[in-house]
């Protein structure tokens, strides 16, 4: 009878552990959906309360920003105070937030309080990953990261869908305001059951918090995108071009901050030296610029077929599955078959695809004008879908192939928050490459045509984007080989943040993102 007594308290700290996992994966999971639930209702939301396109702008590109500036920093304050704690924050302030939006009087606060869902997102996303590497064991995190990659690709495919249906059915009469108010249901059960379940856990060595980098980059972005998205409707004044070149200085400011930084108490907001890492260079150049592509492109897309065409929530949502589907079976197919064989080719690959496909859509947009059919849109979609989904699994990995491993976790954070910076960056471009095609006073008659001409120009800028990332790809490692031991195991180093991007924000447009998995294949030269 003996052995039975070191075993009994066994079962229940297994099923704390997976009650954990539950809640931080449903939080996750409510995070992408959000990211993804919202495009699909922005004509709803313009119909019913007013908003202006600059405002339509900043619903998206205001989460974004302020998910982007405290990513690193909402890492960090886990490290040092607790990652329980500081999820428990985050979902509840994420709950708060949108509870704001679901009941927001005007455009000006449903901003306001995406704004403020972004920055709560920013504490609650990066405490999901330490979670799980603090409270599993190594030889479980390889069944958890695939599940976790699971439900990474069921919100990117379920968030335009669920959209489409809340704001279609007009539960209540409440419009769109459906999509925001089902995360309190749900955020409090995470709430309740987060304190209950999820066990504290803290770096022990954890760096100290970079305020000022986190200020510099954020009003450098604000200086940068506002002008950009309240420019064409301003007649782009000259205060506008004053402050986009006084992003620049702040940029410059920023990197003799950190280095400054990184010299007096080694914890700066960028790890500078990593950029001397030519691939690593190379992968947020890319990162960035992914960001900015497809930051353009799901907006756009969202008011061509709504707005443009006059199609309803439920078939613009529907129309996007194949794509969600083609990024999912693309995504796992690169990482287990085809990088381990072919390496840096995949990648680059994809982006030829991804090109292909525009191209494809930017053909039919133009022979079938108006008349374009949701069958029609299959091809192009999911073409595209297959080429992003050969690109956004093993970017990341590739990216931190040749980052030492002492400085994995700063690296991941700064590649999560380039690419949501681009996101915010393509969505303030949105008024410039989509809304500048768009003469000003449409007749109603002229709307749609104006419409889909607009998307076409937008895809060939989109084009271009992704031709420059196939360029800069060859600077990426070219072969693959396998993780050095221990390098995905410390995912709590340095900003908490490793591997965030799962919910990642390639996620959110993409349907995947990297898990931080540590025996999937990374790429060398």
């Amino acid at each position: 009878m003996e052995p039975k007594g070191p075993t009994a308290p066994v079962a229940p700290a297994d099923r704390r552990r997976w009650f954990a996992l539950a809640i931080v994966m449903t939080a996750a999971f409510m995070d992408l959906v959000d990211v993804t639930i919202v495009n699909i209702a922005i004509p709803s939301i313009k119909r019913d309360t007013g908003a202006s396109f600059t405002s339509i702008q900043w619903i998206t590109a205001g989460y974004a920003l302020a998910f982007a500036a405290g990513l690193i920093t909402g890492g960090r304050l886990g490290d040092i105070y607790g990652r329980k704690r500081l999820f428990l924050i985050g979902i509840g302030g994420f709950t708060l937030a949108s509870a704001l939006c679901g009941f927001a009087a005007n455009p000006e606060m449903l901003v306001a309080s995406r704004i403020l869902q972004g920055g709560m997102a920013s504490l609650m996303v990066p405490q999901v990953l330490s979670i799980v590497h603090a409270t599993f064991p190594a030889h479980e995190r390889g069944k958890v990261f695939g599940l976790f990659g699971a439900i990474v690709g069921l919100g990117a495919v379920s968030g335009p869908l669920l959209g489409a249906l809340l704001t279609e059915w007009n539960l209540f009469g409440l419009e769109w305001r459906p999509i925001f108010l089902i995360n309190l249901p749900v955020g409090i059960a995470g709430l309740i059951l987060g304190r209950r379940f999820i066990s504290e856990s803290k770096a022990p060595k954890a760096l100290r918090l970079d305020l000022v980098g986190v200020l510099l980059v954020t009003l450098g972005l604000l200086m940068l995108l506002y002008p950009l998205t309240r420019g064409r409707e301003l007649g782009w004044p000259l205060w506008g071009h004053v402050s986009m070149v006084g992003s620049l200085l702040v940029f410059l400011a920023l990197i003799a901050y950190e280095r400054h930084k990184a010299r007096s108490d080694a914890s700066p907001l960028i790890e500078l030296s990593l950029f001397r890492v030519k691939s690593f260079a190379a992968g947020i150049a890319v990162q960035l610029t992914f960001g900015i592509g497809l930051g353009i492109f799901f907006l756009v897309w969202t008011l061509y077929m709504q707005m443009g065409l006059g199609w309803s929530e439920l078939r613009a949502g529907t129309t996007g599955i194949p794509f969600s589907i083609a990024v999912s079976v693309a995504a796992g197919v690169s990482v287990q078959k085809l990088v381990p064989r072919f390496g840096r080719k995949v990648l680059q690959a994809g982006a030829l695809l991804m090109i292909t496909g525009l191209l494809l859509y930017i053909w039919e947009a133009e022979r079938y004008g108006m008349g374009i059919e949701a069958w029609q849109m299959a091809l192009p979609l999911v073409v595209m879908g297959v080429g992003m989904g050969l690109i956004v699994a093993p970017l990341t990995d590739a990216v931190l192939s040749e980052v030492p491993k002492e400085h994995a976790g700063s690296a991941s954070g700064l590649i999560n928050t380039v690419q949501q910076m681009g996101t915010a960056l393509g969505l303030g471009l949105v008024s410039v490459v989509f809304f500048g095609a768009i003469g000003d006073r449409l007749g109603p008659e002229a709307v749609g045509p104006a419409f889909v001409n607009a998307f076409q120009q937008s895809l060939w800028w989109v084009a271009g984007v992704l031709a420059v990332i196939f360029l800069v790809m060859f600077a990426l490692p070219a072969r693959p080989r396998a993780h050095v031991e221990g390098a995905g195991d410390d995912g709590t180093e340095a900003d908490g943040t490793r591997g965030a991007d799962g919910t990642g924000r390639a996620g959110s447009a993409a349907g995947t993102g990297d898990t931080g998995a540590t025996k999937e294949p990374a790429l060398t030269h």
